[in-house]
């Protein structure tokens, strides 16, 4: 067991007292070195040896390097007097001869009467100090006596170095023949030995010491000493046999069933062995258990492994979850509490009493760190008692209420669910060590006696409150799967059919929704339980939003906080990039609401405060738009473009148009231009064949035509839908023609985020409208200057879905669209003057691209003055008819602004409408062929 800091002190003052008048280094230098391990309760020969061989960057001869420490300190000792600032150059000096992997982080000189200790990846200077002073600055060498804070970085090299060598590791063992549960348990094991060395758990190298210097090199009788050494853990002193061997009788006894098990003897060989003393080099005081967990996880999967760390939560996203759902307001409460014993001991009594449950816990990213910060909160807190109370704190031990066994998590898999009842041992015991640094007092949860509740299981076929009953529960956090309908396999359809059942369209939803509705129906046992789940973006976007919003509302769901669309990733190398959205819920009200938002996906969020949150994260109520299939009475229906269905054989590129007419001369009146969003925004150019009038007489003239045609017919009888085969005897026609006879207003699909408007225009009749355009026959130029404008981009990034993070456009955000009032006509003759201006401005630049109008960089000032101006006029509409019926006029200066206002407007204008007529509009139609 590690020495407390009052302990170390102490031995600290006994070191400087017998040590004040010595002066020579060769006489006594090695002594010295021996003694000052010793002051931190570590044996020197463990850890550090002298006399180390090695190069110089000076070029002179081969040097000796006084006290050397692989990986961690290298110490360089003088006579007393001697200059310091020549010994630290002479340390440094021998980097040249040691290896990247054992370059010391710290260099400390002394001349038995000084110190000074360079930290090499810290951003202080040096400090200098005297031998009688040590007592007063043991606190520096926390990497002696492991009492050390640690900064996690979210990928600290260390983490990826040591889950590369663990999966090395593992995978010797199962190429070996030992494999499944036992491999997984047995890396759990091995992963708590290494922690335990370097954390004080462990006599400092114990378990490395134990491998290195009892086990043959050819490593034939490693797994039975790793055999023996799990049954010392898993047993108390008092029952182990007088005659045990020293080495392994040093060793605690751990418990907490984490050595129960009996394990079939692995066999080891020479180069396993060297795998695990390669691994039980590295630091591993340095691993955080909130990050290592999921890289540790990915040494299981070859394939993951090769984009290590690409799989871990970075703890910043986690924070950014729980710091709205329950830690920003704890800390409220501290910041009130002050200096106040009363108030303090109320909310320490209160933090012992928390649960928080993450029903999809993977390796328990976000269980450790929800643990981590209620540790700080309650340091703090021990902090403020003391600092009042004016006198020593004794048995600190007894006041650390908090305990893992508030933590609870369900997961599906085993080896993950065992990592994380691994990690939040390994992160409890960093947290004591916070707390014995801080008071001085030893506090060591040995044997463990208590354990995070980790079952192992599908969190979407068992009752949750078989885990941990609602009425104990305060909060659900976490990110379960991100798993679109169409991605889903059969056991993931079943547990959405059982959870969702089969009528109406949840059969849309992503897989994450079951997690949001199982949540819900646990907390009717408690409704003052508060969740939040990270979730893809769809949830909040597009057709999902009516889906899933409508009935978690009327289950009584209310909206607590969101973050917008973010990019969740991390900074690992093959990191995978998914754009997410936090949604905090519950089914109590919450005041205040919050927003965060994000103008770079990567960037971080501006928080608002708003009085209500919609379903789409915006403020603006708790409403949910319908997928309608028709626009407000007197507005032109908006629908996709022209479906071929055709294998491809329809359509032409630039090249293949060429091609055909060089052997159909004739073909020039059938092939005409076939534009989707892609060619819309970047003007390229696509054709196809459109034969929809083409006489049978001239289609037997066109040989290579005829030969497309066959091509056709055979995709389409290829088709697995049936009314697609339907289609094999009508090869010339698209399957689904929606192409306008009259000029057309054409919307992408889909489109940048990095752009202020969705580019649009008008196309001819002749110019064929691929299905990836949204298009609009007979819009006006009003139209297309209240749709072209700020207010109705605001409402689009409200309501649209996403691809990824582009805009995904639909009829329903038109259909749905809440358009201005216009009683006025000098409001509708402004806007379409105004939108003529856009196009005019457009017409300046002939050979640019939409693309090239459109980006925010390269966005000409004349097109960005012409929609200012359509802006204005837009805006000037709806302030008028806002005034006009005796309404305060809205403040339209900010996107947020804009969609408040809409909100109300649509909320007015369909409380109007009868209730039947909303849900006949509301019905989808389904087009003949999908």
């Amino acid at each position: 067991m590690p020495l407390s800091l009052n302990e170390i002190r102490e031995r600290a003052r006994a070191f400087a007292k017998e040590w004040a008048q010595e002066t020579s280094e060769r006489a006594e230098a090695q002594s010295f070195w021996n003694g000052f391990f010793d002051v931190f309760g570590v044996k020197r020969r463990r850890v550090a040896v002298f006399e180390q061989k090695a190069e110089r960057f000076s070029g002179s001869k081969q040097g000796r390097i006084d006290v050397f420490w692989p990986g961690v300190m290298l110490a360089e000792h003088k006579s007393a007097g001697v200059d310091l600032d020549a010994a630290y150059a002479q340390a440094t000096d021998y980097f040249a001869g040691i290896g990247d992997a054992e370059l010391p982080r710290y260099v400390l000189v002394s001349d038995f009467q000084r110190f000074r200790l360079h930290d090499l990846e810290g951003d202080a200077a040096p400090v200098e100090f005297k031998l009688a002073d040590l007592p007063k600055q043991i606190g520096r060498f926390g990497f002696i006596s492991g009492y050390q804070a640690r900064t996690y970085k979210e990928e600290d090299p260390v983490n990826v170095q040591a889950a590369e060598r663990m999966g090395k590791l593992h995978d010797a063992l199962k190429a070996a023949g030992y494999d499944g549960h036992s491999l997984e348990l047995l890396l759990v094991r091995l992963l708590f030995c290494l922690f335990a060395d370097d954390t004080g758990i462990f006599p400092r190298q114990a378990f490395h010491d134990l491998i290195d210097q009892r086990t043959s090199v050819d490593g034939a009788d490693l797994g039975l000493w790793i055999g023996r050494l799990f049954q010392v853990l898993n047993t108390p002193p008092e029952a182990r046999q007088k005659t045990l061997d020293e080495q392994l009788a040093e060793l605690p006894y751990v418990n907490g069933k984490l050595f129960e098990e009996m394990l079939p003897l692995a066999d080891f060989n020479a180069q396993m062995r060297g795998l695990l003393l390669d691994a039980s080099t590295l630091d591993w005081s340095r691993i955080s258990p909130a990050i290592f967990g999921s890289m540790f996880q990915s040494v299981m999967d070859s394939k993951a492994r090769r984009n290590l760390g690409a799989h871990y939560t970075s703890e910043k996203n986690i924070l950014k979850l729980i710091g709205p759902l329950f830690l920003d307001g704890l800390k409220v409460e501290l910041d009130k509490a002050g200096k106040d014993e009363k108030k303090l001991a109320q909310l320490h009594r209160k933090l012992a009493t928390l649960k928080f449950l993450d029903p999809a816990c993977g390796c328990g990213n976000f269980l450790v760190i929800a643990y981590r910060e209620l540790r700080e909160l309650e340091l703090e807190v021990l902090k403020r008692q003391f600092a009042t109370q004016q006198s020593v704190l004794v048995r600190v031990q007894d006041h650390v209420l908090i305990d893992v066994d508030q933590f609870y998590g369900i997961e599906i898999e085993e080896f993950p669910a065992q990592i994380a009842q691994v990690a939040m041992w390994l992160m409890d015991h960093q947290m004591n060590l916070r707390v014995s640094e801080h008071f001085g007092e030893n506090v060591v949860r040995l044997p463990l006696k208590k354990s995070a509740t980790i079952v192992h299981g599908n969190a979407l076929r068992i009752d949750w409150n078989d885990v941990v009953p609602a009425v104990e529960l305060s909060y659900i956090l976490g990110n379960p799967p991100f798993i679109g309908h169409q991605w889903r396999d059969a056991d993931q359809m079943a547990d959405m059919t059982r959870i969702w059942g089969s009528e109406g369209r949840f059969g849309r939803l992503d897989y994450v929704t079951a997690w949001y509705r199982l949540a819900v129906d646990y907390m009717q046992g408690n409704p003052a339980i508060r969740a939040a789940f990270v979730s893809t973006n769809s949830i909040s976007q597009g057709e999902q939003v009516g889906i899933l919003w409508a009935d978690l509302l009327a289950r009584g769901v209310r909206l607590h906080f969101g973050h917008r669309t973010f990019q969740w990733t991390n900074e690992a190398k093959g990191k995978a990039a998914v754009h997410c959205v936090i949604v905090g819920f519950g089914l109590t009200d919450a005041v205040p609401k919050r927003i965060f938002d994000y103008v770079e996906l990567k960037g971080e969020p501006h928080e608002q405060i708003v009085g209500s949150l919609s379903p789409y994260l915006v403020e603006g109520g708790e409403l949910v738009l319908p997928s309608r299939t028709q626009p407000p009475h007197g507005y032109p229906l908006m629908t996709k473009g022209s479906q071929p269905t055709d294998g491809g054989h329809l359509i032409l590129d630039p090249e293949e148009r060429e091609d055909l007419l060089a052997q159909d001369p004739i073909a020039a009146e059938w092939v005409k231009p076939f534009i989707g969003g892609e060619e819309l925004i970047n003007g390229s150019m696509r054709y196809c064949l459109w034969l929809k009038d083409c006489p049978p007489s001239a289609l037997r003239k066109m040989p290579a035509v005829l030969d497309r045609l066959e091509k056709v017919k055979a995709a389409r009888l290829r088709s697995s839908t049936a009314s697609v085969r339907e289609w094999a005897i009508r090869p010339s026609l698209f399957t689904q023609d929606r192409q306008p006879t009259t000029s057309y207003l054409a919307i992408p699909r889909v489109s940048s985020e990095r752009r202020t408007f969705i580019p649009m225009g008008y196309l001819e009749p002749d110019v064929i409208a691929h299905e990836k355009l949204i298009i609009i026959p007979g819009a006006t130029l009003f139209h297309l200057g209240v749709l072209t404008s700020t207010m109705h981009m605001a409402w689009m990034r409200a309501v649209a879905g996403r691809l990824e993070s582009r805009y995904s456009y639909a009829p329903a955000v038109y259909n749905n669209f809440p358009w201005p009032d216009i009683s006025d006509e000098k409001h509708r003759t402004s806007i379409e003057a105004a939108a003529q201006g856009v196009l005019g401005a457009r017409a300046q630049f002939p050979d640019a691209t939409l693309a090239d109008l459109y980006d925010p960089l390269t966005m000409p000032p004349a097109l960005v003055k012409a929609h200012a101006a359509l802006d204005k006029a837009v805006d000037a509409a709806y302030i008028a008819a806002e005034k006009a019926a005796g309404r305060k006029p809205p403040k339209l200066s900010t996107d947020a602004e804009r969609v408040a206002f809409l909100f109300e407007r649509y909320q007015a204008l369909t409380s109007l409408l009868p209730a039947t007529k909303q849900k006949k509009t509301a019905r989808k139609r389904k087009d003949p062929v999908a």
